[in-house]
């Protein structure tokens, strides 16, 4: 009896177990059944959304709506291009544009035009176009604008070749301006610059008091200063420091006498030692800023003043070419620039000489 109770037990459970698992596939089909009818019904509505519209953007500019574009990055590449290079015009510096158009993607039914270039044309109609040019100064008065750089350094070895008498007077600035100046041609500038060296030779011109490094580092006080014009043979080949426009040159200049070549360039411009040589002085000295002082052979010092940044310490042995600083405007100095000296056996000479 025992045994057949049991069986009936084990019977029943396998019947509740099949029942089980009937109910579960029944659920199964069910929810298959909702999942393809859930599916069919999302496949048509997107359909029937891609027959009438389209996924595009929509534009605003300043706030105010200005129409539909399919692409943006090929609206943005374009606005960008403009930025940089305005209508293709060879002076053309930078555009400087209002703002930047802004996009929200929508749905567009397709009957409904887009208007890229009108939306295009509308933005860069806000654009204010700055032209790049090069103004020559005589005793700081503006006499020449130059469209290139090239033509001022072409006007510059022309005089240098004349021995004008004001060379030392001249100097170049880079300028920026809404509209476009009236240039002119080289050779109108060598005309209207040159002065002719008086014959009588001029008495000796006394100077201030000017500093300089002799081989120790040690900075101290001498009237040693070279005649611009006299060149003295260093022994060494010497790079430039950095590419710049020149806005003091060495000599005399009315009040002081100058005794190195001022380049101006941005500030933190990296400063490469013009030639192998070892730092025998790195830090902040008076109107100099912050100061490098590199000896190099036959007596040769350059000096790298009004820095931002100095890279290198004294005792360091420096490599032609190697970054020693950066650009700045330390100092007794009005704006960024690079104060370079040339110094043999402690006589400031000429950088003209030998450089730029």
């Amino acid at each position: 009896m025992e045994k057949i109770g049991y069986n009936i037990v084990r019977y029943e459970r396998r019947v509740f177990q099949i029942s089980r698992i009937k109910k579960g596939i029944i659920h199964l089909r069910i929810w298959m059944k909702l999942i393809i009818i859930v599916g069919i019904a999302v496949l048509l509505a997107l359909s029937a959304i891609s027959f009438f519209y389209k996924p595009t953007y929509e534009v605003t500019y300043n706030g105010e709506f200005v129409g539909y574009i399919d692409d943006k990055g090929e609206l943005q590449s374009k606005i960008n291009e403009y930025i940089t290079n305005g209508n293709g015009d060879a002076n053309v510096a930078f555009v400087q544009i209002q703002s930047m158009p802004q996009y929200e993607i929508c749905l567009l039914k397709k009957e409904v035009k887009t208007n890229d270039e009108e939306i295009y044309n509308r933005i860069i109609g806000t654009g204010v176009s700055y032209y790049k040019y090069y103004t020559i100064k005589l005793d700081g008065e503006d006499k020449y604008n130059l469209a290139t750089y090239a033509e001022t350094e072409d006007i510059m070895n022309k005089l240098k070749e004349k021995e004008s008498n004001n060379i030392d007077k001249i100097t170049t600035v880079e300028k920026y301006d809404t509209s476009l100046v009236e240039f002119s041609n080289v050779d109108t500038c060598v005309d209207g610059l040159y002065e002719e060296k008086p014959k009588p030779k001029p008495k000796p011109v006394v100077v201030k008091q000017p500093t300089y490094a002799s081989n120790n580092g040690a900075i101290g006080s001498s009237r040693n200063v070279n005649n611009p014009y006299n060149s003295v043979e260093l022994g060494i080949s010497l790079i430039h420091p950095i590419s710049g426009v020149i806005s003091c040159r060495y000599g005399n200049q009315g009040s002081y006498y100058h005794t190195g070549l001022d380049i101006a360039a941005p500030g933190g411009t990296p400063i490469q030692v013009a030639a192998d040589g070892t730092v025998t002085y790195a830090g902040y000295h008076y109107s100099y800023g912050n100061l490098l002082i590199v000896n190099h052979a036959n007596g040769v010092q350059t000096y790298y003043a009004h820095c931002s940044q100095l890279y290198a310490s004294v005792g360091d042995w420096v490599a032609q070419g190697q970054v020693i600083g950066a650009v700045g405007s330390t100092g007794n100095s009005t704006g960024n620039h690079l104060h370079l000296e040339v110094r043999v056996n402690g006589t400031a000479q000429n950088p003209q000489n030998y450089l730029y």
